[in-house]
């Protein structure tokens, strides 16, 4: 970090040891707003700072981008399983947003169509019936993660051992099957990495 973000951040009486959070960043750049604002001269330019928010968001920018991509691409591969899943939820517990789940749907006609209009029509009468379930891949829930614990966690059940249960230290990290641990993702008690 150089002087000048440093200076910045003394400006907001934090100790320079700190580390700049992105909540301190946008406070520091809200006040240089302000100050240029309302000032009735030009300030010195708060560059160093001024970059590190654009790069800040530049990076955020990537980075939900690439998760949307990533939800759309589960989507496409999981729709059946997905659909079927966000059927048995609440309203209010929906893991799909409205649009995701216009998607989910709208995805899901066009295989249907497609296997309709390109195969099944071409087969014998007793061979068209469609049964978009015997298509269906679902997520391999035993496959094993890497997880940081972000609080301590006790009795922790372990598939596949009979009685066996571990415990996590907040800050641990631990590789283990998903399926065991998929709650604990949902809830923010540890982190994937």
């Amino acid at each position: 970090m150089d002087d000048i973000l440093r200076e910045e951040i003394a400006d907001l009486d934090i100790e320079e040891e700190e580390v700049l959070t992105a909540e301190n960043a946008l406070e520091a750049i809200e006040n240089a707003w302000l100050n240029e604002k309302f000032s009735p001269e030009i300030l010195p330019h708060k560059f160093d700072l001024v970059d590190c928010m654009l790069q800040q968001i530049s990076h955020m920018e990537e980075n939900m981008k690439s998760y949307l991509r990533i939800r759309l691409e589960k989507i496409e591969k999981y729709t059946i399983h997905i659909l079927s899943e966000e059927a048995g939820r609440e309203p209010d517990e929906a893991y799909l947003t409205p649009g995701e789940l216009r998607f989910a749907k709208d995805y899901l006609g066009s295989v249907e169509n497609l296997f309709k209009t390109v195969a099944l029509q071409h087969m014998p009468t007793s061979f068209q019936g469609f049964e978009i379930d015997k298509i269906s891949t679902k997520p391999n829930m035993q496959t094993h993660v890497f997880l940081r614990a972000n609080e301590r966690i006790t009795g922790i059940v372990l598939p596949g051992v009979i009685d066996e249960e571990i415990d996590f230290e907040a800050g641990s990290q631990h590789i283990i099957q998903y399926n065991a641990i998929a709650n604990l993702v949902k809830s923010g008690a540890v982190q994937l990495i």
